[in-house]
């Protein structure tokens, strides 16, 4: 008996092409994150061991698109110290959009720019609430 409904879609991580396809666009997007200059400050700041970093972050985006879970972090909390403001998620999110464009087929990435979308709305809410960010009134 089958586990999977040949009729559903494979999940996003599937369609990515793996983790090894994640991490070749991470690297790209994080080059450009790095030279940017509204978050490549706050990147400096706090990332320390890039390598370790993006292998961290993939680990993320697997278990975020339905790959393996390995990550185990408290992601949003992690912001919440970093003073972002609207303008932060703003250029991040651009960036996001523009080499998923880039990278990946339309369907893929419009679902993944969906997913970091959705991701960034809930973290902005997450900072408010904890008094670490400047966001207009919803």
């Amino acid at each position: 008996m089958a586990l999977t409904d040949p009729a559903l879609p494979a999940p996003l991580f599937d369609r990515l092409g793996g983790r090894p396809r994640l991490l070749q666009m991470l690297r790209y997007f994080y080059a450009d994150v790095r030279q940017h200059q509204e978050i490549a400050p706050i990147f400096a700041a706090h990332i320390h061991d890039w390598p370790a970093h993006l292998e961290k972050i993939a680990d993320f985006w697997s278990g975020a698109t339905g790959g393996p879970a390995r990550y185990a972090g408290p992601m949003p909390f992690k912001h919440v110290s970093l003073g972002l403001e609207e303008r932060h998620f703003a250029a991040w999110l651009g960036l996001w959009a523009r080499h998923c464009r880039a990278h990946l087929p339309a369907r893929e990435a419009g679902e993944l720019i969906a997913l970091a979308e959705g991701i960034g709305q809930r973290l902005r809410q997450i900072i408010t609430l904890h008094g670490g960010g400047k966001f207009p009134p919803a």
